[in-house]
């Protein structure tokens, strides 16, 4: 059988498609045999042609991985000893190569102790006194390795040994290469005793890794994988080494005369310790040295001749291209932003960027741009509250550059501010607007890759106006619905249809007038089926589901089922990710407007949302990530989608509840952040989708499926915050948390361990204990080093501890209060950001609002009372009138919480809030100071001196901004002793426009309050009530 199988190897190796196909058809009947195994193992180890060899090896390698079990005994063990003989004969290298990976495939099966002559063959070839026979001993065992690590464990201290001595054999560099694989493949799998050797070889790696980038770059770049492998797995190891590291990580990313391949692999690396050790990076003084050597990068011209990929004119405008440098240094920068405190990173990073926005080279100019525009994400709060009106105002003029690639970076940059520095950015309205629309008077002469940019900014700043974009909504429509008829770009319709959508974040119903001619073009656009249209379709879709949350449900009601059919059809007809994703959210926007249009469609589409959640296409995963693409995208939008569905079109979606929590629940543990993230979303929404059913029909099975819904979702939501590596993830999971709490309230704590996890998870965040926080560096410098994000995440957990205190019995939640408040406090003092003082104090002021109506809560705030109430005292003086807002309406919520235990406190706080009226002018903080001294009148009005207070109130009303606060003050006005005098204290106004402002408020209060309102007016003089009478009904 030996020459048989020889002559269909070889004929499989001919140019003629008819005699392969035959010799495959030979070979399937031969592997019917099961001789066919020994005479492979010939083949293999004696055809005299090494394509044969080869082929023999490849064909094993198969038969081994899927037919293991079926092969005998004795042919097992004979084909581990001929692998080896086979393997220790071979001289041609891409036969040693397919051998190595048949005994990689056999280890899977055969772990190394029941393989002793692999073990003796491994140790005898890589200590050999011949460089190609170590050569070829590594490869063999880096294959094993990568093949499977884990029964080599009892080895590791023999193996690193040996890897560190390899290490130092700089003449072999193929060698070192296999070498640094092996280190790379068996990472993840050390454990604490052999972490010291670990370390101690790192020094040895880098000096390995310039030698082998002399020899063979490509080889550099897949060997350097190793440090993303010691960051992911175990950080701690490279951390007395980080130095050294972060210098050869910037040799390499700065040197031009290497490939691009190479330097972003160094550059990205910067990028990954930076957010897993931002701590470190700063305590070993490291930040200047990446500044001084990444910023020559963001800003260096490229060869002459050529262009920056972003700046090419067939670019996508999303400005993002991983195998190039100048993005990676970009990239490090908005790392840094994300993971620094913005007081210590500007400090380095502004003298670099000034100096490049005066130079004459265009380059540096750009460069200098495109770094506010990455930072605008990570330090918004720094941007917005201490330098916004001069990083706009550089961004303007850079839009008014000479030079094309710098305005093109200053269109970037406004749309990052658009996106993140709201909502003050938005107030700079008068200005921006009439430079964008500049942009958009000659769409048909400009070209297509800076027309993209120019809506990208357009977009982003649109989206966020509110009405303020009414005045600017006649040009911006003409000019939008122009492209849609005449545009013969098919990119310039796309941008106008997504700027279309944008546009209606903004105007809402303002939009209605336009609603029939942008209707008409989205069909002609959805019903046509052409390849080249389907990036149009993709677009018309989103901007069809934005229509549907916007426009009005009376506008958009009667196409809902329309929508969803089209959607169907779409689906039905086209295999495209892109496209699918857009229907789901299509269907998602069409169940808050109209959600019985898509009940009798509910089983088509979670079934096609069900085999996107399933399928493996597009998923390439490599070691803790995957790479993102249109099938990932559409995993995320499908949970996104489920989520919003479930919860609105309730009863009618039990039937596919189960199936779907299944599936999506399965997610949670997805390489892709994004789809995990969008599986908690999901899952939180479940949640309350099956609270909202029992609620409306509460049977005991409603509840049975609520309570063992709550059962796995809290746990896992628990579990994630701690273990979890990527931050927004660990935030989107605390929204969700928090949003099933708000909800369902108490039946979340129905099981009383629940309190204690969920009380202990938001403790140990706002403690930084939580895996996705970085615990090194020192933590008496923590307060000012923190990044935003950082304090963002600690933020979403303080949000819970409200939100508890309302769905829990206040005895209950007590003793978890008392570890948690100081937590909250220590974020008050004058020395934090405004971002933390408003946090702190306004989470103080929820927490206490909550225990007005918690069970027992005025004994717990008269308790917490004398700790509390200096730090809102002191926060009622603060320089920044957020802080101040939160302050007064904590003060407020005290005083209604507690009652009559802190009644002894009103003359001071009412003399407080009597200088604050005096001088205060932010209009939020007045309506708020209004809010607080009503909810002293409503806990105790014997406290309160009337004939001074509410003279002082009727002067400030009605509210300016606050409508919230409206209630409070509408449940105290109807106070019959109050009405009374407000109402003649009102009607005896000089002022036209106060009175006509306190004819408002009246207004109001009769709409309101009918009853309590006729029988204040009865109580009045009869010319008193006349007056008052008149000027209500007036119009």
């Amino acid at each position: 059988m030996t020459e048989e199988l020889e002559q269909i190897l070889l004929q499989l190796t001919e140019p003629d498609n008819a005699v392969i196909q035959q010799a495959t058809a030979k070979l399937k009947e031969a592997f019917k045999d099961p001789a066919s195994i020994p005479a492979l193992c010939s083949v293999m180890s004696g055809s005299q042609n090494p394509q044969v060899r080869q082929s023999a090896a490849v064909m094993l390698r198969m038969r081994v991985k899927k037919h293991w079990k079926k092969i005998s005994p004795n042919d097992r063990e004979s084909l581990k000893t001929v692998v080896l003989q086979a393997f220790m004969q071979e001289t041609e290298h891409l036969v040693q190569h397919s051998i190595c990976q048949l005994c990689a495939v056999m280890v899977k099966h055969e772990t190394p102790d029941r393989w002793p002559a692999l073990l003796q063959l491994l140790n005898e070839s890589t200590k050999s006194s011949n460089p190609q026979d170590r050569q070829v001993g590594l490869l063999l065992l880096n294959k094993v390795m990568d093949s499977n690590p884990e029964p080599f464990k009892p080895y590791y201290c023999q193996l690193l040994q040996l890897l560190g001595t390899v290490l130092q054999d700089h003449e072999n560099p193929t060698a070192l290469y296999y070498c640094i694989l092996t280190l790379t493949a068996i990472t993840a799998y050390t454990g604490t005793e052999e972490m010291n050797q670990m370390r101690s070889i790192i020094p040895s790696l880098i000096v390995a890794l310039k030698q082998l980038i002399q020899a063979d770059q490509n080889q550099a770049s897949e060997a350097m994988e190793v440090f993303d492998e010691l960051m992911e797995s175990e950080v701690s190891i490279i951390v007395p080494h980080v130095t050294d590291i972060v210098t050869f990580f910037l040799e390499v990313g700065s040197d031009t005369t290497l490939s691009d391949s190479l330097r972003v692999k160094a550059l990205s690396c910067i990028a990954f310790l930076i957010k897993l050790k931002s701590k470190t990076v700063i305590k070993q003084k490291l930040l200047n040295p990446i500044l001084q050597a990444v910023f020559p990068v963001l800003t260096a011209a490229p060869p002459p001749g050529e262009q920056d990929p972003e700046d090419e004119e067939d670019d996508g405008g999303d400005g993002t291209d991983n195998e190039n440098p100048k993005h990676c240094a970009a990239q490090i920068i908005d790392t840094m932003a994300l993971h620094i405190g913005p007081e210590k990173l500007f400090q380095q990073l502004m003298p670099l960027t000034q100096a490049c926005l005066v130079s004459e080279d265009p380059y540096q100019r750009k460069g200098a741009i495109m770094c506010l525009a990455v930072l605008a994400e990570g330090c918004a709060d720094h941007i917005r509250t201490k330098m916004l009106s001069s990083v706009l105002q550089t961004v303007c003029q850079s839009l008014s550059d000479s030079s094309r690639v710098v305005r093109s970076a200053g269109l970037f940059a406004l749309g990052q501010f658009s996106e993140h520095l709201q909502p003050e950015v938005s107030k700079y309205c008068a200005e921006l607007m009439p430079l964008l629309l500049g942009y958009l008077s000659s769409l048909n002469d400009a070209k297509v890759g800076h027309v993209t940019k120019a809506f990208y900014a357009i977009e982003n700043f649109m989206e966020n106006l509110g009405a303020d974009i009414e005045p600017y909504l006649p040009t911006l429509m003409e000019t939008m619905l122009s492209a849609l008829n005449n545009a013969d770009n098919l990119k310039i319709k796309e941008l106008a249809v997504s700027a279309i959508g944008a546009i209606a974040n903004a105007a809402k119903e303002l939009l209605v007038p336009y609603f029939p001619p942008v209707i008409e073009s989205l069909k002609g656009f959805l019903t046509t089926t052409t390849e080249e249209m389907r990036s149009l379709q993709t677009q018309s879709l989103d901007t069809l589901s934005v229509l549907a949350r916007t426009i009005g449900k009376d506008v958009f009601s009667p196409l809902g089922a329309e929508c969803v059919q089209l959607g169907l059809n779409l689906t039905n007809t086209t295999d495209d990710p892109d496209l699918r994703r857009c229907t789901y959210g299509l269907y998602s926007a069409v169940s808050t407007s109209c959600p019985d249009c898509l009940v009798p469609h509910l089983f088509a589409i979670t079934t096609v949302m069900l085999l996107a959640l399933k399928s493996t296409e597009g998923i390439t995963v490599y070691t803790q990530f995957s790479v993102e693409n249109a099938y990932i995208d559409e995993k995320e939008d499908a949970c996104d989608a489920l989520g919003e569905i479930a919860f609105n079109t309730g009863v009618a979606f039990q039937p596919f509840l189960e199936s779907i929590f299944q599936q999506v629940y399965e997610m949670r543990d997805f390489p892709h952040e994004d789809v995990r993230r969008a599986a908690f979303g999901a899952m939180g929404q479940f949640c309350r989708a099956q609270h909202k059913v029992w609620q409306e029909n509460p049977t005991e099975a409603n509840h049975e499926a609520l309570l063992k819904l709550l059962e796995v979702v809290l746990p896992c939501f628990v579990e994630t915050v701690r273990t979890e590596p990527e931050r927004q993830v660990v935030m989107s999971v605390l929204e969700s948390m928090n949003g099933v709490i708000e909800s369902c309230k108490g039946e979340v704590f129905r099981n009383p361990s629940h309190l204690k996890e969920i009380s202990y998870v938001i403790r140990d965040v706002l403690k930084k204990k939580i895996a996705c926080q970085d615990g090194g560096g020192d933590d008496a410098d923590d307060e000012d080093q923190q990044a935003e994000f950082d304090g963002m995440l600690q933020e979403f957990a303080g949000e819970g501890i409200p939100l508890v205190a309302s769905a829990v019995p206040a005895d209950s939640f007590a003793p978890f209060l008392n570890d948690l408040l100081p937590l909250i406090m220590g974020k008050t003092k004058s020395t934090g950001t405004v971002a933390e003082r408003s946090f702190s104090l306004g989470t103080i002021g929820e927490i206490l609002q909550a225990l007005v109506t918690s069970p027992g809560g005025q004994g717990l705030a008269g308790r917490l009372s004398n700790r509390l109430l200096p730090v809102l005292v002191a926060g009622v003086r603060d320089s920044d009138p957020e802080v101040r807002n939160n302050s007064v309406f904590g003060l407020g919520c005290l005083a209604q919480a507690a009652g009559p235990i802190v009644v002894t406190d009103y003359p001071m706080m009412l003399s407080v809030f009597s200088n604050m009226l005096s001088k205060e002018s932010d209009a939020r903080v007045i309506d708020n100071l209004c809010g607080a001294l009503c909810r002293m009148i409503l806990s105790n009005v014997e406290a309160v001196p009337l004939e001074q207070v509410v003279p002082a109130l009727a002067a400030r009303l009605p509210l300016k901004e606050d409508m919230e606060e409206n209630k409070t003050v509408f449940s105290c006005l109807a106070l019959k002793h109050n009405m009374a005098r407000i109402f003649s204290h009102c009607v005896s106004l000089s002022s036209t426009e106060t009175q006509n402002a306190a004819v408002l408020l009246m207004k109001q209060f009769a709409q309101n309050h009918c009853a309590e309102f006729q029988a204040a007016v009865r109580s009045l003089p009869a010319e008193q009530q006349a007056k008052l009478s008149a000027a209500v009904t007036a119009s």
